[in-house]
């Protein structure tokens, strides 16, 4: 049997309908209202409960449903998605979004060095090429299951990390104990096949895609304090972006 998720929808607010909705879906499914494989009330039951029409009702749950929270299938209807965690536009860390969200994230520390030059990075960064870098590599879990491979770059003055601290501490978290504020950041999402070294580390099946995303973070005075270059299992992760018309 479905829940029945309380809906306020104002019809004198500038907002759509089907946004409304799906707003206040998304949100149930953030809190735990509903739980992954939960049934998902059917598009004529909802649309008849709240006074809207099908099409508002249709569209508010295809947005759902494109972005993982919910699943279609032949002869069982739509359901709630496995767990997904939803990148916002916000300068978070991974970590700090799996904590609210009410996860166990775990991490392993695979690589860390505190004098590995990379031109690429050194660019990025604003930095000299030869200059040597911090560079980490992460796998983040949750609840058991891996979610994403993490590459970090940053400038020298993070030469005092450990690889303990990074191994229970988001980064974003470190850089506020030193006092440092990323106030906005660049960020290039896409997708792509993984590598073998992913593959195995993600346990992904053979033609499984990652998503990518590869991040610029600045602080308030325009310096560049971190370049991240991530992978994250497709089936597990999403990245929600709020656009305003100019």
């Amino acid at each position: 049997m479905y829940v029945q998720i309380p809906v306020i929808i104002d019809r004198s607010s500038p907002v759509p309908l089907y946004h409304q909705l799906a707003q206040q879906l998304t949100a149930a499914i953030d809190k735990g209202d509903l739980q992954p494989g939960d049934p998902f009330e059917n598009e004529l039951a909802l649309a008849e409960r709240l006074d809207l029409s099908r099409p508002t009702v249709r569209r508010a749950i295809a947005e759902l449903v494109g972005r993982g929270l919910l699943v279609r299938r032949r002869g069982i209807g739509t359901t709630v998605a496995s767990r997904v965690i939803h990148r916002r536009q916000e300068l978070t860390s991974l970590l700090e979004d799996l904590r609210g969200g009410g996860r166990k994230p775990t991490t392993e520390v695979l690589q860390f060095s505190t004098d590995k030059p990379d031109h690429r990075a050194a660019e990025i960064l604003g930095l000299p090429l030869e200059t040597p870098l911090v560079f980490i590599e992460r796998v983040r879990s949750a609840d058991g299951a891996p979610l994403a491979l993490l590459r970090n770059w940053l400038p020298p003055m993070f030469n005092d990390l450990t690889a303990e601290q990074l191994a229970t501490q988001g980064l974003y978290e470190l850089f506020r104990e030193r006092n440092i504020h990323p106030a906005v950041g660049h960020q290039t999402i896409g997708a792509r096949r993984p590598n073998g070294a992913e593959r195995r580390l993600l346990h992904l099946a053979s033609g499984d895609p990652v998503l990518t995303m590869a991040r610029t973070a600045y602080d308030g005075n325009g310096l560049a304090v971190e370049f991240g270059d991530h992978a994250y299992r497709y089936d597990q992760h999403a990245f929600d972006v709020t656009v305003y018309a100019r």
